[in-house]
């Protein structure tokens, strides 16, 4: 004794940080694993308690569902939370009110609450043709004259026109397109044989002598070039005459004051929709796409609708499967009912979650179809791991001390993936981000795999009890049947005795961890016989690091093109009013961009004459509805100098332009303040619209236009400002959209260094994070090439990617370093067949899983399914052939520690005394 004690008196000495940090790392190893040993004889000692609880406590919760709400604002949704665009917004509405408006209105800059638009196309010819044009007009006097009653039955029911929903001009006249109006002058024309009034594009002159912008009303125009040539769509120069348009968009703006007008423009709006389709099915010739603001919010939810029916095929598929990576050929250590059992555990957790979120006042969304696939993915990993763990563990042992060896082996790495989980989810929903969608669906993500990871120790855990007696008692996996012994199964029938085959005690009289081969699960089989030394082999692996290298080439390819897809309507059910009326509008209306408000927020002396060269400059190269370039041209036609004092240029403006009829409807875009008694106001603001030319990449040129305009605005001593209701999408999308990633994946990097100096191995942690990123990398850049662009889906499912590659990766570099005393390759075949066949079996779950989204016609699952296919792809090919062949050669080494004298005999004795720990036989071996 004394001898040994002085043996080892020279490794005492050595024993300096590193030795310490390992140490410390053995300690709080060994403290864990006796806690979670103590947790699973503890579950398995009262298990119908944990069966039970967690059923009665999902059907109470899930009776919540009468709370369920939806949540109806797209807005608040998918554009940035904080952004310059909203406040700029605000202040526009506070300034110029769509109430307000007494003159024109563009749909595409002033959208009130509620409104219908309808795209009309010819499918031969133009619609300015005599035909055409009469069907059109005809069809806007039957939108004009649709009535609806609210209520539908009753003695209080009244009928409401759009004259009486509509918002009213100063003339108390329902504001109308200006395309209507010149589309009338054309027909009143033609009636009375006189020459039609020449339509130009995309500035035209009307009847009155007011100028209108009809760019975003007319599409698809064809106009007189010089020499009668007639140029390309949407190439006309203002002032040129039109000569054929396939396209034309009109809008009905509709004002809700309160509930109850509210509710009424809503039925507005579904019998706008139903007279469209009725008059499509009469005019075939022509193709009607129309649009309401309740669309967006209807076919975002509908995504929902369409995905119920194959989110239940793939909890079927998902089944079989699950039935089958449970069974063998041995009908006692078969486990079937288990697959099924994980499948119900994570149904039970979702239900839970869901009832919390009812109770809470929480909302849903169309985002959240990705959460069952998180669970599915979390919580048929731990129910696998936890299976492996089992057939690992001796027959010889109670039940009880089996389940507490499984909690003491398994629970460690799976609250460790646990916590990886909660960590990249809970960071994307705190207030960091800012894009609601992403933090609510993380902030409900991490709530289902928290109560998902409880379910998996309580309710799992106990069926596994269960069938563990089942498996004492030599039961059938599946039938619960006694199975008879081989001597009586002799005179049974041939299909009698496969189905009741096993393998009894006695017939092994020292029964391994270990089954032999014949009586092994199928993949375990193949990995141990067939996989693990094939990939292993020399021969292989250049082939398998050419393969990454290949993966990392395309990965970087599609990392270089990806691209925002800030568009909502990408997020939508396809086959939608949606989609398809922004195709049309793609198609023929994409010549110029939206109308854009250009605002001077403060008073500004619009006399000066520097000030106006700088203002018209500002507007030069657009198509431009200006008030202080008419007034001008309104000046100087008479002679008057532009450069007045502030009183003459203001008087003249307010009792002589804005008073002469082709003028009046500036007044809608000046507003003037009271000075002092007896003098002129001042023009406290003002505003003027732009369109600029665009080609098919609109929304990239208009968020370009958007940032060069927002410089211009710093340096410019005129006060300004530029809104779209597009820009609320595009202002700071990217940074919105990409933050939750980089908060999540810097979060899971913090966590795996600070856990690696007393919990992991560093070079675990090592290898865990390049893995990650090496998976996040492949992802992004393959989803690109897909053609998935970067928006609020695809980075929910990178987001989920960081812990489901945890999920798979890390079991297998745990068991790989945990290792020591023989070669790399004979580590990464032990690992393989402990760790890699679970991560297979959940892979194979997962993706069949993944198929039936797959066929659901909506760009949102779409998205989901390439997003989530990738994932399990790249980890699977990092858990099953990119580390096991780079781990054969590179660290951490196998042959540290092996050193002559005292260190190797201290190695033999623990792992003497580990053997003899776990050799604990309890007499009572049935019930």
């Amino acid at each position: 004794m004394v001898g040994g004690v002085s043996g080892h008196s020279g490794r005492w000495e050595r024993l300096e940080p590193r030795p310490r940090a390992r140490m410390l790392r053995q300690v709080l190893h060994a403290g864990l694993r006796s806690s979670f040993h103590a947790l699973g004889r503890f579950v398995a000692s009262h298990p119908v308690f944990f069966a039970s609880a967690p059923v009665l406590l999902s059907i109470l919760l899930g009776a919540s569902f009468s709370r369920y709400r939806v949540e109806e604002n797209v807005e608040y949704l998918l554009a940035p939370k904080h952004s310059l665009a909203k406040i700029e917004g605000n202040l526009v509405d506070s300034l110029f009110p769509v109430n307000r408006s007494k003159h024109a209105l563009y749909s595409d800059l002033q959208t009130p609450g509620r409104y219908g638009r309808v795209i009309v196309t010819t499918r031969k010819g133009s619609v300015l043709d005599q035909l055409h044009l009469d069907t059109i007009l005809k069809l806007h006097r039957r939108i004009y004259q649709m009535q609806v009653t609210v209520p539908a039955t009753g003695l209080n029911s009244f009928n409401y026109s759009f004259s009486y929903l509509c918002l009213p001009d100063d003339k108390n006249i329902c504001i109308i397109d200006d395309i209507i109006r010149a589309m009338e002058e054309i027909q009143s024309a033609r009636a009375s044989n006189r020459s039609a009034p020449v339509l130009r594009y995309p500035i035209t002159r009307l009847a009155d002598g007011r100028q209108a912008y009809i760019g975003h009303q007319l599409g698809g125009v064809q106009g007189w070039g010089p020499g009668g040539a007639v140029r390309g769509p949407g190439t006309g120069a203002r002032g040129e005459g039109v000569r054929s348009a396939r396209a034309l968009q009109l809008t009905y703006y509709l004002q809700a004051r309160g509930g109850l007008m509210d509710r009424v423009a809503g039925q507005w709006e579904k019998a706008f929709c139903a007279e469209l389709q009725h008059f499509a099915a009469l005019h075939p010739k022509l193709g009607l796409y129309p649009s309401t603001s309740s669309s967006l919010r209807t076919d975002f939810q509908f995504s929902s609708v369409l995905a119920r029916r194959p989110l239940l095929a793939s909890l079927g598929v998902c089944s079989v499967l699950a039935v089958l990576c449970c069974s063998m050929r041995d009908c006692v250590r078969s486990k079937p009912w288990l697959g099924l059992l994980a499948l119900l555990s994570i149904t039970l957790s979702g239900l839970t979650a869901a009832g919390i979120l009812n109770l809470t006042g929480a909302t849903y969304n169309s985002t959240y179809l990705g959460i069952p696939f998180i669970m599915l993915g979390h919580g048929l990993f731990g129910s696998f791991e936890i299976l492996s763990s089992w057939r690992r563990t001796r027959e010889d042992q109670h039940v009880k001390e089996r389940v507490a060896g499984v909690f003491e082996d398994v629970m460690l790495r799976f609250s460790g993936s646990t916590m990886l989980h909660l960590m990249t989810l809970g960071l994307a929903a705190s207030p960091l981000t800012n894009m609601e969608a992403v933090r609510l669906f993380c902030r409900t993500a991490a709530l289902a795999v928290t109560v998902s990871y409880v379910y998996t120790l309580s309710f799992y855990s106990s069926c596994l009890v269960f069938t563990g007696y089942l498996e004492t008692g030599y039961r059938h996996g599946c039938f619960c049947r006694r199975v008879p012994k081989p001597d009586r199964l002799d005179s049974k029938p041939a299909w009698y005795r496969c189905l009741m085959y096993t393998r009894y005690q006695e017939e092994t009289h020292s029964q391994t961890a270990n089954p032999p081969h014949g009586d092994s699960h199928l993949l375990l089989g193949c990995v141990r016989r067939c996989y693990g030394d094939w990939i292993t082999n020399t021969y292989v692996k250049p082939f398998v690091v050419l393969l990454y290298l290949v993966y990392i080439s395309f990965g970087l390819m599609g990392f270089l093109q990806v691209t925002q897809g800030s568009d909502p309507s990408a997020l939508v059910a396809m086959d939608t009013a949606t989609v398809l009326y922004a195709r049309a509008q793609q198609r023929y209306f994409s010549s110029y961009s939206p109308v854009i408000g250009f605002y001077i927020y403060e008073s500004a002396p619009y006399w000066n004459a520097s000030v106006q060269r700088d203002l018209l400059e500002y507007a030069k190269g657009f198509q431009r509805i200006s008030w202080l370039e008419s007034y001008l041209n309104y000046l100087s036609e008479r002679n008057q100098s532009t450069s007045q004092s502030r009183e003459n240029f203001t008087r003249t403006l307010r009792h002589s332009f804005l008073r002469e009829p082709q003028y009046a409807h500036f007044s809608d875009d000046i507003i003037f303040a009271e000075r002092g008694q007896g003098e002129e106001p001042d023009v406290a603001a003002s505003r003027v619209f732009l369109v600029a030319k665009t080609t098919e990449n609109k929304r990239e040129e208009m968020s370009v236009l958007l940032d060069t305009l927002r410089r211009l605005s710093l340096t410019s001593r005129v006060r300004f400002l530029i809104f779209n209701p597009s820009f609320v999408y595009l202002d700071r999308y990217a940074a919105a959209v990409s933050s939750p990633l980089r908060h999540s994946l810097l979060a899971v990097l913090f966590l795996l260094g600070l856990s690696s100096l007393a919990v992991v191995e560093p070079l675990v942690s090592v290898w865990l994070g390049l893995t990650l990123l090496s998976v996040q990398f492949g992802v992004l850049g393959f989803m690109t090439l897909w053609g998935v662009e970067l928006d609020c889906m695809s980075v929910l499912c990178l987001i989920s990617a960081l812990g489901h590659s945890a999920d798979c990766s890390g079991p297998l570099l745990c068991g790989f370093a945990s290792g020591r005393g023989e070669s790399r390759t004979r580590w990464v075949r032990v690992a393989l067949e402990r760790h890699g066949v679970p991560s297979l079996q959940t892979l194979l779950c997962y993706s069949a899983a993944l198929v039936p989204v797959g066929c659901v016609r909506s760009n949102l699952t779409h998205t989901l399914f390439r997003c989530l296919t990738l994932t399990a792809g790249c980890s699977a090919l990092h858990t099953l052939a990119f580390l096991p062949t780079l781990l054969t050669f590179l660290p951490p080494s196998k042959a540290r520690g092996h050193r002559p004298g005292g260190e190797g005999l201290r190695q033999e004795v623990e792992c003497v005394e580990m053997n003899d720990s776990t050799r604990v036989v309890d007499q009572i071996t049935t019930v």
